[in-house]
């Protein structure tokens, strides 16, 4: 079979396109006939060496997948040959940038069956990344206030809808490329925030400071007295601290995306009832995946990009 991988950490030059053999479920596995991948942010510092998750080398990246169930492992149940689904996959394991790909029976959920299963790819990680911003971590619950900076990302738009479903009301900042997208996502207020503070902007305390955006620790820390005490700072942006106000009972959370099964079904759930929007804002072929690392150490790759294998 066809992968790409890297046999060593750097440049977008290390990545090949290479036959390899194709991988055999072990027990508690099963083999997925790869429909798509999708990038992430994360792939880039993989493949770079300068995000901390250990890789055994060679490594194919894509750890969110969709595809098709191919082969199970010895002791699994409840899954069958020929289903379609998608897997938050190891961050640390080969992933989905081949045309087969082993994934543990217990990280596979049923696709949905509203969408393509190529574009299901797109939704795995940076859903449950959305959820456990917000839910787990930020602990919101209904009728409360969160403040979303850095919206207009995928991630953004996710927690948006995510917020707004479960009945909290949320103030996003984005930039005038994004503004449309993330009143479209079901903001109630949102900030321009390359000409208005965002501190004068939010006339009330939030309960919750959800930062998706890679600001100046400074301007992070300014932010916090938006916060009620005994709020919360959420933070996806793992290489700063996050700050918080101990003397106000105002904690910090970085969060560091698990896979959940559960969860995972639920917005699976949420996408076929029409609850949660799906974004993919381009498509390519396995072969232009050195292409689009390459882009994406420039910081030329915006919204959600799947890989397509099948």
């Amino acid at each position: 079979m066809q992968a790409v991988r890297f046999h060593e950490v750097g440049g977008p030059e290390v990545l090949r396109t290479e036959d390899v053999d194709q991988p055999t479920p072990a027990a508690g596995q099963v083999r997925l006939r790869v429909a798509a991948s999708a990038f992430n942010a994360a792939d880039d510092g993989m493949r770079g060496g300068f995000l901390p998750i250990p890789v055994q080398l060679p490594h194919v990246p894509g750890y969110d997948v969709s595809g098709t169930v191919d082969a199970l492992g010895e002791g699994v149940d409840g899954i069958a040959v020929g289903d379609a689904v998608i897997a938050f996959l190891p961050m640390e394991r080969d992933g989905g940038a081949a045309e087969y790909v082993v994934a543990p029976a217990d990280a596979v959920v049923p696709a949905p069956t509203t969408i393509p299963l190529a574009d299901a790819a797109a939704l795995p990680s940076v859903a449950l990344t959305a959820w456990q911003a917000l839910f787990d971590d930020g602990q919101l619950q209904a009728g409360q206030r969160v403040l979303v900076m850095g919206a207009g990302g995928v991630v953004g738009k996710y927690a948006i809808q995510l917020a707004v479903r479960a009945g909290v009301h949320v103030i996003a900042t984005a930039s005038p490329r994004s503004i449309d997208a993330v009143r479209a996502a079901g903001a109630d207020e949102v900030v321009d925030h390359t000409t208005t503070d965002v501190r004068e902007a939010v006339s009330e305390p939030v309960d919750v400071l959800l930062n998706l955006a890679p600001i100046d620790p400074e301007e992070f820390a300014a932010l916090v007295p938006l916060v009620r005490d005994g709020g919360a700072v959420v933070s996806t942006t793992a290489f700063m601290a996050t700050p918080s106000d101990e003397s106000r009972g105002v904690r910090a959370a970085t969060v560091f995306v698990l896979r959940n099964r559960e969860r995972l079904a639920e917005l699976v759930s949420l996408v076929d009832a029409g609850a949660l929007t799906v974004e993919v804002t381009r498509r390519i072929p396995l072969a232009e995946l050195p292409a689009l690392h390459a882009e994406a150490s420039e910081g030329r790759v915006a919204g959600k990009v799947v890989v397509t294998v099948a």
